[in-house]
């Protein structure tokens, strides 16, 4: 502890960088409702907020050195100055952060890779719960001011706890969806880009060439189509919304296409339409998520198409001659 005195020492109590590091070491120990509005009182100063987003920054690449075997040039993101003043502070709060909170020296990360096992469950800090579905990669990264998941492909459904002042963003390329506190699936297939709400309401912003947000509420869901980039809206029943969590997808009138898409989230190897014009058939039916071949199979009973095996798991849909 003597090491960690003569660092505090060296850093003036009264300057914007110790104050930044203070609140910052305060933040990351799940600070109440009354400390987060006094801190949004001291972000309100224009030099506060310049020090703690420089502080952020640091202790994020802080962090990735940390984690790496070697240390990567910091040039990916438009890097800040390591001020001797700030460096310190960051020091400083580590040597805090270790022996007092007991907290990891990363801002709160976590990195999932679920695979083909079914569906997992998480208990996020703030009091959220994360649904995670079969071969689904995302990233959560949680700072004092926001909540952001990145859902690179697969699937996820969020029971999310209601912070006003701390909104959760899910991003998804270009796409984001902003909530306070809602219940809501978001899918990423190889096609769409789906949101589904079950209750509360989302703001769903599709690209980042869309002029407003599309406000969704409870039944409501939107498709996004990733090639065509168009948006369309359907109503389904709230109790449908991640039914997969129970293992059985139930769907009525569901476009061939939308359907093989969040199929293929099943299967290791996609299943390919030989005619896009296929994809406009309407299906309704049952899917056993750890089935999913069964459904394709069962399609010529249900619309004019062949399910052509090619070998190595490999499956097209064909038109019926």
């Amino acid at each position: 502890m003597t090491r960690l005195r003569g660092l505090e020492n060296a850093l003036d109590a009264d300057s914007v960088d110790a104050q930044a590091a203070h609140w910052f070491a305060r933040n990351r120990n799940a600070p109440d409702r009354a400390t987060r509005k006094a801190f949004a009182r001291w972000l309100d100063e224009p030099a506060h907020a310049r020090a703690y987003h420089e502080f952020e920054q640091l202790w994020v690449d802080l962090a990735e050195l940390q984690q790496q075997a070697k240390p990567r040039p910091l040039t990916a993101r438009n890097p800040l100055p390591w001020r001797p003043a700030l460096a310190v502070a960051a020091v400083l709060v580590c040597g805090l952060l270790a022996f007092n909170l007991g907290a990891p020296l990363a801002l709160y990360q976590q990195q999932i890779a679920a695979q083909a096992s079914g569906p997992r469950t998480f208990e996020l800090p703030d009091g959220s719960t994360l649904f995670v579905n079969a071969n689904t990669r995302l990233h959560i990264e949680f700072s004092a001011q926001q909540r952001n998941v990145y859902l690179e492909q697969g699937q996820v459904y969020l029971e999310v706890a209601a912070d006003k002042e701390r909104p959760l963003w899910v991003h998804s390329g270009e796409a984001r969806v902003r909530v306070v506190g809602t219940g809501f699936d978001v899918r990423r297939g190889q096609q769409q880009l789906v949101v589904s709400v079950a209750h509360g309401q989302v703001a769903f912003t599709p690209a980042s060439k869309s002029a407003e947000p599309t406000l969704l509420s409870a039944g409501q869901q939107a498709r996004y189509d990733l090639a065509t980039a168009t948006l369309s809206q359907h109503n389904l029943a709230p109790e449908q919304v991640a039914d997969w969590r129970s293992g059985h997808l139930a769907f009525r009138n569901r476009e061939l296409a939308s359907l093989v898409d969040e199929l293929n989230l099943y299967r290791a190897v996609p299943v390919e339409l030989a005619d896009a014009a296929l994809g406009r058939y309407k299906v309704s039916g049952n899917l056993d998520v750890k089935n999913p071949d069964a459904l394709l199979m069962a399609l010529p009973a249900l619309i004019p198409v062949n399910t052509v095996a090619l070998g190595g798991g490999r499956l097209r849909i064909e038109a019926r001659q």
